[in-house]
């Protein structure tokens, strides 16, 4: 069963389903299978990649790792992606389309308490809803909840709401999944952030670290076991892993490739490889020389060994890629020619556009596994077509500072996403991260039509053309999907490989406990 399936009957069903999906967006293992029954209490400390003093608490506006890490501790969604990536109900027991979409009907579970102990209405979501969309302020969530419109949202009673649409959205299920359109309460201050998360708000200091306390009237039954989670930024990759060597964090993300069989020869370490949707591209500024050319942007793609990327860069813990993301949705285009390296055509192009003997800059930042690595790979590679790349090493502070998204030509991450809600991210002009400025206005109408189509097999058909548009002439070099690599102590039981691409923080935490 896919993130696009048909919703009416994915969810109503999943509701009737009985506990195994009622607690989904997690593992469908026993909580104590990896050692034992779980064991209540003790304290997490967890290190995350990157941060810095920009960080943030809003819920919706995650950018940076560590971000997106407390926002998964503190707020819910209306709905959540299980470890298979399939839709699953969350802080909404039920959520139904009318036949032709445009119409959404939100029935919530009873009894959720935000950790203040106000329980949570549809009030809360229309007040949530309304908030990410606000035009004078749109949140990173607000062009994939375009078509709500702020002034349709219908109170039913306390515990249903009705969202009357603009236009027909079939996949408006995706974007309530996505963890950055949590719900908060009427009022919410992200300084002193409140939700229904399996943690509350503890202490904060940006570029830091951030604590988290258990909820004790969490709404999924027995969850969460931990006492209390500490999150620990790290930009630096060897800081990361010589803490959880030396005992001084429990769990890390992204544990560098190199350092794989440094920590499974460590009876004391596990390593946790999840097959993941995640993508690392190069993003080349479609608005600016010299990628405003497509014969120099198609030059770029035909330079990169994929090949080699992935083994060099990721050691062979992961897939090549095709210039697409969404690998897992079920419109991705896999019929498409797979691109191959032919520096041949790559100089042919590089002359046509009188682009020989280019120089251009590489902007990276170690704000995710690999990224570092495949700059310095493709700098290399990019030699053999006369292609100069000046590789520049920035810290996280300065990658996602004031010139983020004004880089001409740098990188970026990504998890797990289906299509369509990718391109509401990131592909489609108000998009909250439109780092290629890619902006053509035929692709925009093939979205828009896309995301207006029940029937399934034609919404396919359309999103199809409109990967094509993108392999052919968009700003994204995808070179490959990296697994995601993890490492933790043998202390920490319950965690398990999720599609998502973070395992350890979108759900792992709440399940998570310590052997004494």
């Amino acid at each position: 069963m896919s993130a696009t399936s048909t919703r009416r009957d994915v969810l109503r069903w999943a509701v009737a389903g009985g506990a195994v999906l009622l607690t989904g967006c997690g593992t469908q293992a026993a909580p104590g299978a990896a050692g034992g029954p779980p064991r209540r209490g003790g304290r997490l400390r967890a290190g995350i990649v990157g941060g810095s003093a920009k960080d943030s608490l809003d819920v919706h506006a995650p950018v940076t790792h560590p971000d997106e890490a407390r926002v998964l501790q503190l707020y819910d969604s209306l709905l959540c992606y299980d470890t298979d990536f399939r839709i699953q109900p969350a802080l909404a027991e039920e959520v139904t389309p009318s036949a032709d979409a445009k119409t959404w009907t939100i029935r919530l579970r009873q009894g959720v308490e935000f950790h203040n102990g106000k329980a949570v209405t549809a009030e809360d979501v229309a007040f949530s809803l309304r908030r990410i969309v606000d035009p004078a302020k749109p949140q990173a969530g607000a062009v994939g909840l375009a078509a709500i419109d702020p002034a349709g949202i219908e109170i039913v009673d306390p515990r249903t709401l009705r969202l009357n649409l603009r236009t027909p959205d079939a996949v408006l299920a995706d974007q309530l999944a996505q963890y950055n359109n949590g719900i908060v309460p009427i009022g919410y201050d992200p300084k002193k952030p409140i939700g229904t998360g399996p943690f509350a708000f503890g202490s904060f200091e940006p570029g830091q670290q951030s604590t988290f306390t258990r909820n004790p009237k969490y709404w999924r039954e027995n969850e969460p076991y931990l006492d209390e989670i500490v999150i620990i930024d790290f930009p630096d990759d060897t800081a990361r892993v010589n803490a959880l060597l030396g005992g001084q964090v429990d769990v890390i993300d992204q544990l560098p490739l190199g350092q794989i069989e440094v920590v499974r020869a460590n009876p004391a370490l596990k390593v946790l490889d999840s097959e993941t949707g995640a993508w690392t591209p190069f993003t080349m500024r479609v608005d600016q020389p010299p990628f405003d050319d497509p014969r120099v942007r198609e030059a770029f793609r035909l330079i990169v060994d994929r090949e080699q990327m992935v083994k060099q860069v990721l050691g062979g813990h992961g897939v090549v890629g095709n210039d697409l993301y969404a690998r897992f949705d079920p419109a991705y285009a896999k019929d498409l020619p797979q691109r191959k390296q032919d520096i041949g055509r790559a100089k042919e192009l590089l002359k046509q556009a009188g682009k020989e003997n280019l120089t251009v800059e590489l902007v990276t930042s170690a704000v995710a596994a690999g990224l570092v690595e495949a700059a310095q790979v493709f700098a290399n590679q990019a030699k053999a077509a006369g292609v100069t790349v000046n590789v520049r090493k920035v810290d996280s502070g300065e990658f996602y500072g004031d010139n983020y998204l004004k880089w001409t030509f740098a990188q970026d991450f990504w998890f797990t996403r289906s299509y369509l809600p990718q391109t509401a991210q990131g592909s489609v002009p108000g998009a909250p991260y439109n780092e290629t400025h890619w902006s053509d206005p035929k692709f925009v109408d093939l979205i828009a039509q896309a995301r207006s189509t029940v029937d399934e097999k034609q919404r396919a058909e359309l999103i199809k053309q409109a990967q094509r548009m993108e392999y052919d002439s968009g700003g994204y070099i995808v070179w490959g999907f990296a697994n995601q690599v993890d490492a933790h102590s043998v202390r920490v039981n319950g965690l398990v490989p999720d599609r998502s691409g973070v395992p350890l923080t979108s759900y792992g935490f709440r399940r998570a406990w310590m052997s004494a």
